[in-house]
């Protein structure tokens, strides 16, 4: 994740705006290593958000509270006391240092104006919050870092703050074009890892960014690049910091289908296009938010159907080596009328036979050509048809059995795909509880015992408005696609679906209107999102009026049958905001 110095620079630039000139209302400590902030500026007020877990260290702002412990901690505490209600001078950060440092005035005792600093370090496990007087000298720090747990530097009441020198690393606002060509000389490493071993502030993506806007290999050996090429990086990267300096940043998330992969505070270049696609967001605390409040409900719905997703992987893997065993004894009963043509072609010309013979040559009528027919000869004429007529009636029995057998392994497949899928679509607890439901009662999962309460549904559909103003309906899962079709759903309304794999019904409401031509490509998009093939290029979808939809005898839920379809190919997107509804 790129936390660099680049996205403090980005937060240092937000917080002037938001909170420089403000006062200090309120100080809460939520966790144990976290302070929550309320700021009034301008008849208004932000909360600013301040963490610094060993896990996820972060600063941004907020319009969501927390709850405080009863007790406030002491570091809480003295906060409270010295800058309870102080006013922020500035904030700043030294070079491109993963450090915003607040300077805070207040009243002391004796009522005379003095200044504080407040100093946060987001620099991953050694992550710190520390309370400083404006000559540097430590108040108090949210972690006390000793000499026993830091041979670089104490942070303890009464010791005097620094910055930890960042060893053989250059300022990137500051480094010369020698400077840089030394360091990239001199270092034993592919260029992207030069770049943010040698430069403060630089992470493993920014550092990536700038091979690519180069137009080199970061995988090239240091070492090894041209003059020129040094040259170009070295303007690249100021360039870059040009923008820093100047506040021109692009707060956005790349997402890999609809998971974030990486945020940045700077336009990202160099992901696939076709693959992963880049969302803008007005604040770097945006950013923050929305990346890891998603990553978090990621995270945390795959650990929730992590139970139901071994059910269905073991009970597909299971059927698919019942189908593929069904599928070649279906293949071995091919031959069984070959059998049935020996029987008779013995009881027409088993007269010929004198007894005692291994094999029989005879004219195929059916063919026209001459067969050999295997016989036993402990066995006469009539004795050996019948054989043969036993072995085909056995392989028949087989056919037909199979037949059935291979259809039903067939639809339960078909069923656990769709089941798969919807797991996939899942985003909360909520949407688990109808598939967690079909489990239970195609016998996947044990039944609840009698008398067991039945959970709440409230999970509901996918509700989106199309460019035009229709309607548009995506279900989760199976029980979902069946109300979807055949109870939301009216003759004159379309509906779509991914062709030949598992997907949502995706509903237009028609409200009696002719559909625009970009409704059916938007809705196909959605079908083709909501589905197995979502990282496919283009998946083709078949699209018909609901009145010709029919649903499947004795199938699944959601399991439909139609004819006479439309199709279209449509690129897999959901470029739409959900609405309640």
């Amino acid at each position: 994740m790129a936390f660099d110095g680049i996205t403090v620079a980005n937060l240092t630039h937000d917080l002037k705006q938001a909170i420089e000139g403000g006062r200090i209302a309120k100080i809460a400590q939520p966790e144990k290593d976290e302070l929550l902030f309320q700021i009034k500026k301008d008849g208004s007020s932000v909360r600013l958000l301040v963490s610094a877990s060993a896990s996820l260290p972060l600063v941004y702002l907020t319009d969501a509270n927390k709850p405080s412990p009863m007790t406030a901690p002491n570091f809480c505490m003295l906060l409270r006391k010295h800058i309870g209600s102080a006013r922020i001078i500035s904030v700043s950060q030294p070079g491109l240092e993963r450090i915003i440092e607040i300077t805070l005035e207040h009243l002391d005792d004796m009522g005379d104006v003095c200044r504080k600093r407040l100093i946060i370090e987001i620099m991953g496990k050694h992550s710190n919050i520390i309370f400083c007087k404006e000559d540097g000298t430590i108040l108090d720090s949210i972690k006390h870092i000793s000499a026993q747990v830091s041979s670089v530097r104490e942070v303890l009441p009464g010791r005097m703050y620094f910055i930890p020198h960042t060893m053989e690393k250059s300022d990137p606002f500051t480094v010369s074009l020698e400077e840089f060509a030394d360091q990239m000389t001199h270092a034993p490493m592919a260029v992207q890892k030069a770049l943010y071993n040698r430069l403060t502030g630089i992470s493993p993506i920014i550092a990536e960014e700038l091979c690519c806007l180069a137009s080199i290999n970061p995988d090239k050996a240091a070492g090894d690049l041209t003059e020129d090429e040094t040259v170009h990086l070295y303007r690249t990267l100021t360039l870059m910091m040009e923008d820093v300096t100047e506040g021109n940043f692009f707060p956005n998330i790349v997402y890999d289908g609809d998971v974030p992969a990486e945020f940045a505070s700077l336009p990202l270049t160099c992901f696939d296009s076709e693959r992963f696609s880049s969302r803008k967001f007005d604040s770097v605390s945006q950013v923050l938010r929305t990346y890891y409040s998603s990553r978090e409900t990621i995270t945390r719905i795959r650990q929730k159907s992590s139970d139901l997703r071994r059910i269905v992987q073991t009970a597909l893997e299971r059927n698919y080596k019942k189908y593929d065993l069904q599928l070649k004894q279906l293949k071995d009963t091919e031959k069984r009328e070959k059998y049935r043509i020996y029987g008779e072609l013995l009881n027409t010309y088993g007269y010929e036979l004198a007894g005692g013979e291994k094999e029989f040559k005879c004219l195929n009528y059916y063919t026209n050509e001459e067969v050999r027919i295997p016989l036993d000869p402990q066995l006469s004429a009539r004795e050996n048809a019948q054989k043969h007529f036993d072995k085909y009636n056995k392989l028949k029995r087989t056919f037909e059995a199979l037949n059935d057998l291979t259809k039903e392994t067939k639809e339960e497949i078909d069923h656990l795909e769709s089941i798969s899928a919807a797991l996939d679509i899942a985003l909360e607890e909520n949407d688990l509880v109808q598939i967690k439901e079909e489990l239970m009662e195609y016998g996947y999962i044990k039944k609840r015992r009698a008398g067991e309460k039945r959970p709440k549904i409230t999970s509901r559909p996918f509700h989106y408005l199309s460019s035009d103003g229709f309607h548009i309906y995506v279900g989760k899962n199976n029980y979902q696609n069946e109300e979807l079709t055949f109870k939301l759903a009216n003759g004159g309304d379309w509906w779509f679906h991914a062709k030949g794999i598992p997907g949502s019904h995706v509903i237009v409401k028609t409200e009696g209107k002719e559909l625009p031509d970009r409704v059916f490509e938007e809705a196909g998009a959605l079908a083709a999102w909501y589905s197995k093939g979502r990282g496919n290029d283009k998946v083709e979808i078949d699209y018909i009026q609901r009145k010709n939809v029919r649903k499947a005898a004795g199938g699944a839920p959601g399991f439909v049958i139609y004819h006479t379809n439309y199709s279209l190919v449509a690129v897999p997107s959901c470029d739409f905001k959900e609405i309640s509804g």
